[in-house]
């Protein structure tokens, strides 16, 4: 399970946004659908998920249909606050959002989908573990409106997926990029690199398997040791070695490079898409900073600043729906500080970058240095905008601290 819930406000009763609220029309709506159960809890994962020993009080049956009830709460507020758009990406998470039958999944969009309408083209993806994909699964969600299939596939070598305390068998990786292929819908494949005992060339393997799925998406994250893990514990307790940052980069620069090559082009620093109309439009919205209800336990939400996060576990989560409450846990409005520092943190990791003249006044000046240091790209920075180099998408956390301190 996840670590604690942020400190914040009280979240009333009724879910109500305030009246003073800047909603605009023109930003885009997305819907997160949190489902928090896994067969298996994997080692390194700090998500706010449940396996069955953990669902006291809260039937998996019944997830969908308390998840709905929170959507019809939404409804009833946005159409309130004068908020109420169209869907432009719904994305299903988890957890393992494909341990629900399929019905129930396509049960969930289609009350979203009636509550607030999908904007033409809409992007809807669903999460999925491989070996819950089939042929039938796919054909299911497809039909039911969804249009991308993001495969938790982490590695294609067995020693690392058993570090990570991955159960799938690597090989139905393949099988359900295919499913999906057949179904029509889009394909992503999630990879992790920096695992205990796993080596260049276990990581070069686990790049070429990916790329020979021929998906449309690649996303590759660094293996980081959250507090409160099994991970985290056998470091401590010294069963495993600590992720060699040296070795974290040398396998970032190698899958960019594999992945370049392949005709992929890095969006996000942890991203590739083919083409453009390829990339997670959904990740997009994040960090673009556009409004989104995260429904389901321990999801978040945000809407013209303000955010706010639900309740935990999923029983406490059904009991707040159940008697016609919120299931809100607590919420907060962010400061201009506070806004500029996000806002920095998030478009400065995307391709596109951020505007030189949205930084602070006082800190526009170390653009320079930046620039001498290899990490921002000179000509972009000439047209107005920061855009991460190589080495500076290995160092984004330093050009944060830079731009914002």
């Amino acid at each position: 399970m996840a670590g604690p819930l942020p400190l914040g406000d009280p979240a009333p009763a009724d879910g109500r946004l305030p009246d003073d609220l800047p909603i605009s029309a023109d930003t885009p709506f997305s819907a997160y659908l949190h489902v928090p159960f896994c067969r298996v809890r994997c080692g390194y994962c700090d998500f706010n998920t449940y396996t069955s020993s953990e669902l006291r009080g809260a039937k998996q049956e019944d997830y969908a249909s308390t998840l709905i009830a929170e959507i019809a709460l939404a409804r009833g507020v946005l159409e309130a606050a004068g908020a109420l758009r169209p869907m432009d990406t719904v994305f299903f998470g988890g957890g393992t959002p494909t341990l629900l039958p399929p019905g129930d999944l396509a049960r969930m969009l289609g009350a979203a989908t009636a509550a607030f309408g999908l904007a033409p083209g809409a992007e809807v993806t669903v999460e999925a573990n491989p070996d819950t994909v089939t042929p039938e699964v796919a054909r299911t969600l497809a039909e039911a409106g969804v249009t991308r299939l993001s495969i938790g596939m982490q590695s294609a070598v067995p020693h690392v997926l058993a570090a990570l305390d991955r159960t799938h068998q690597p090989e139905n990786v393949r099988t359900a990029v295919a499913a999906a292929k057949g179904a029509g819908l889009d394909v992503s494949v999630d990879l992790i690199y920096g695992a205990p005992g796993e080596s260049l060339a276990d990581w070069e393997a686990s790049l070429d398997a990916a790329l020979q799925l021929e998906s449309d998406h690649i996303s590759a994250y660094a293996l980081i040791i959250e507090d409160g893990t099994k991970l985290a514990r056998q470091i401590r307790r010294g069963e495993v070695p600590t992720p060699d940052d040296d070795l974290q980069a040398d396998m970032y620069e190698l899958a960019d490079e594999r992945l370049a090559a392949a005709g992929f082009e890095w969006y996000e620093v942890s991203n590739w898409a083919r083409t453009p109309e390829q990339r997670s439009r959904h990740n997009l919205a994040y960090w673009r900073g556009s409004d989104w209800w995260g429904f389901g336990p321990g999801a978040h939400s945000h809407v013209a600043g303000l955010r706010w996060w639900n309740v935990k576990h999923p029983a406490a989560y059904a009991q707040r729906l159940a008697a016609s409450a919120s299931p809100a846990a607590g919420r907060e409005r962010p400061d201009v500080e506070a806004q500029t520092l996000e806002r920095i943190l998030l478009l400065s990791r995307i391709r596109e970058g951020i505007a030189v003249d949205d930084l602070p006044a006082a800190n526009r000046p170390r653009v320079a240095g930046l620039i001498a240091d290899g990490l921002i790209d000179a000509a972009a920075a000439i047209r107005g905008r920061v855009q991460l180099t190589l080495r500076g998408r290995l160092l984004a956390d330093a050009v944060v601290r830079e731009l914002t301190d």
